[in-house]
């Protein structure tokens, strides 16, 4: 029995004769529902990626964040003020040579020890000076005794005439030869003590007790008046803190006022005061001086850099919790929250930090809606819904 084997296109089965346009219209509905999806994305993540900004609301419309605010208000604050600058002693005496040098056979101190008013710190050779110092001793006892024979011949003068033997002119010239020989016993004296004296100031000696800051000499160093500073000394070992003031906080600072020093690298803080306040305002950087008194610590060593904090008195400031001011490059800054509820980023400067919090020293009045905190999440121009902090008991 013989089958046909031709089979025509339009005798196939329906599902299979039309699965071409059925896979096209699958494409297109599948493309369609894809763009649908995007641009619900985009509705609800396009704002800044704030889920919580995009959330359906009531109605249909996008619902604001909730952030907390408070409103700081102005506080009597301590005025302070921060500074840098380098520490220093207070008094350096600079030490040399004040005799005529010579070579330096010991060094007795380095630097850090303690010394006293006149304590020697290096000694020079003085051979040659002592025999110049025996020399004058010796011309001191040869003067002496011209003397005493000058004296014995006036007195022997003085008995022969008056038995007529010498004239009264032979006496005078005898009393002026005993004035003479006194005269020279003086002048070897004299002599002698200034050799010693000189012999003396070949010791290097401290002007002062104090703390030894350098040493710039070795022993079989030749030393003269040119050789310059030998040794370095803190009168007392007292420092000081020398902080550059802007000339308008200068203005602002007076003597007595406290201070706080913390040396860079150094958790420690040193209580002062200011002893000085710079007269001159520098006209390059126009900057002064306000030098702080400091105790004596071994962390607090001069040329080293230290920031300060002076006390200049009392203020009426706004005070912020630290998680309401936030920093970057440029300062630091809070999000204000203005009239319109929009978040409006505010430039500050900031004073002291206590227990209280943050002293806003510019750039608030503390009437303001201050965001008091997650204000990394937010940017400028963004609508919110402002909550009002509890306040504190």
């Amino acid at each position: 029995m013989n089958y046909e084997t031709s089979i025509r296109a339009a005798d196939l089965p329906g599902d299979l004769s039309e699965s071409p346009s059925r896979r096209r219209r699958a494409i297109v509905i599948g493309i369609v529902l894809l763009v649908a999806a995007a641009a619900i994305a985009f509705a609800m993540f396009g704002r800044g990626g704030d889920p919580a900004a995009t959330a359906p609301g009531a109605g249909g419309r996008v619902q604001a964040p909730h952030v907390t605010v408070i409103v700081p208000g102005s506080k009597q604050v301590a005025r302070a003020i921060s500074a840098t600058g380098v520490l220093a002693a207070r008094r350096e005496m600079p030490v040399g040579v004040v005799g005529e040098g010579g070579m330096v056979t010991r060094v007795l101190v380095e630097p850090g020890d303690w010394v006293r008013e006149g304590e020697p710190l290096a000694v020079i050779e003085r051979s040659v000076q002592a025999q110049q110092v025996a020399a004058l001793q010796a011309q001191i006892g040869v003067a002496e005794a011209n003397a005493r024979l000058a004296e014995q011949e006036l007195e022997r003068a003085r008995q022969l005439v008056s038995r007529g033997f010498i004239s009264q002119a032979d006496v005078d010239r005898r009393v002026s030869t005993r004035d003479q020989a006194l005269a020279q016993v003086k002048v070897a004296r004299a002599q002698y003590q200034e050799a010693v004296a000189r012999t003396g100031r070949l010791d290097i000696r401290a002007p002062a007790a104090g703390l030894v800051l350098t040493r710039e000499v070795e022993p079989g160093q030749v030393v003269g008046t040119g050789s310059g500073v030998l040794f370095r000394i803190a009168a007392g070992g007292q420092m000081e803190l020398r902080a550059q003031l802007a000339e308008a906080d200068l203005q602002l600072v007076r003597e007595g006022v406290p201070a706080t020093v913390t040396p860079v690298g150094s958790a420690q803080r040193f209580e002062g005061r200011v002893w000085q306040v710079s007269p001159v305002i520098d006209p390059q950087s126009r900057q002064g001086a306000a030098r702080i008194a400091l105790g004596y610590d071994a962390a607090l060593r001069p040329g080293g850099f230290a920031q300060a904090e002076i006390i200049a008195g009392q203020t009426q400031a706004p005070v912020l919790p630290e998680s309401a001011v936030l920093s970057n490059d440029a300062g630091n800054f809070v999000y204000v929250v203005d009239a319109n509820n929009k978040v409006v980023r505010q430039p500050v400067r900031t004073g002291q930090v206590s227990e209280l919090g943050i002293a806003i020293v510019e750039g608030l009045t503390g009437q303001e809606r201050v965001v008091l905190s997650a204000g990394a999440f937010l940017n400028p121009g963004e609508t919110v819904v402002p909550e009002r902090a509890a306040p504190r008991r």
